[in-house]
């Protein structure tokens, strides 16, 4: 399609949840906006069929990352156009030490909401990506990654302690909740990496507003998050991993291995608890560490394998995320950002693996 094209999209537009109302025969996009008014005189006219959804969100993934820390620009593009193609059109990055605003400026890659760069304990943290810091300085590092991320601060709640050789908690209480006011202040929501079960309570009685991985989740923290309207990314592809780190690590810190084993064990009975007292749960990959990039559909199929309903998966990582994250979704007027599939995601999410067309901004990538 050409950019003064018309493009016309049509079959079942899933503009909704709601099985009566959220479901639309066609659309169009003119100069990159979508309208649901069929064009008069259009010409030069791109007919595209099938399942359209709002550009997928993973709501937790790092560009500009990987194992080791800090990439190249050209890596970041790569990841990038992996999770574009994939479908995934709007990204919060969850945390990243390179500076990837470079990428607002490209047409042809996705949005990213980003949370500035992780703020973690002194060693408490993998090497090379977090602002490593002592208690005293919280308040001061919240305050910047506030300034220079996009409404999100992203901090570290809980990992390793090598004293006690199991997860713990990083931040003492007082600490932890003036860092959150700050932020607050500031205009930002904070979120947190969380594994353990003991991090939990502390950050939701701070006013933190989301948790990162969440597998500590327990009867008794699942109520005071529904409370609080506290939501979850679980990420669950990346704890799938679980085992084989504690296997890597079990010769030095056993006792942490055999956590970590059970926070696996039980991965799915916690997110499905969750979902079931009204937590709000949204999709992320954790790509871009040690994982790769563009598992946004497998995050979706592994929702649904732990018990939450295929449509309410789908509005995970469509029309709830975007709430969530305060971006429209298919709606008039807004950027054209599609994702189309040949057959119903609602029947099969497993349909959201492959795409058939990817419309970033009004144009056709793929």
């Amino acid at each position: 399609m050409s950019d003064s094209g018309v493009l016309h999209i049509k079959g079942r537009v899933l503009v909704g949840a709601d099985p009566e109302g959220g479901v639309r025969d066609e659309l169009w996009v003119v100069g990159g906006r979508i309208t649901f008014e069929r064009p008069v005189g259009a010409r030069d006219v791109t007919t595209v069929e099938g399942w359209a959804l709002p550009g997928l969100v993973d709501a937790h993934c790092h560009v500009g990352l990987d194992a080791h820390g800090p990439v190249d620009a050209s890596t970041s593009e790569k990841q990038a156009m992996t999770d574009r193609d994939a479908g995934a059109l709007l990204l919060r990055d969850a945390g990243s030490p390179s500076d990837t605003r470079w990428i607002d400026e490209r047409e042809d890659l996705p949005r990213i909401i980003r949370a500035g760069r992780h703020i973690a304990r002194t060693r408490r943290y993998i090497r090379n990506y977090a602002h490593e810091i002592e208690p005293q300085d919280l308040v001061a590092y919240v305050a910047r990654e506030a300034r220079r991320g996009d409404g999100w601060v992203k901090l570290v709640g809980d990992w390793i302690d090598r004293e006690t050789g199991d997860l713990s908690a990083c931040w003492p209480r007082g600490e932890v909740r003036a860092a959150i006011a700050e932020a607050h202040r500031l205009g930002a929501r904070v979120t947190a990496h969380c594994f353990a079960e003991e991090s939990l309570a502390p950050l939701v009685e701070a006013g933190i507003d989301c948790i990162e991985h969440a597998t500590g989740l327990t009867e008794d923290t699942i109520p005071l998050f529904a409370e609080r309207g506290v939501a979850i990314v679980p990420t669950l592809v990346n704890i799938a991993t679980f085992p084989r780190l504690a296997e890597g690590g079990e010769a030095k810190f056993p006792r942490w291995a055999d956590h970590m084993r059970r926070l696996h064990a039980r991965r799915y009975d916690t997110v499905r608890a969750a979902y079931d007292a009204g937590i709000p749960v949204f999709v992320g990959t954790d790509a871009g560490g040690s994982l790769a990039h563009g598992l946004v559909g497998q995050e979706v199929a592994e929702l649904v394998k732990a018990g939450i309903p295929p449509v309410d998966a789908l509005a995970a990582t469509t029309w709830a995320a975007r709430a969530w994250l305060g971006r429209p979704g298919l709606e008039e007027g807004a950027p054209a950002d599609v994702v189309v599939y040949g057959s119903d995601p609602r029947a099969d999410v497993r349909v959201l693996a492959s795409p058939s067309r990817v419309i970033l901004r009004g144009r056709v990538i793929r």
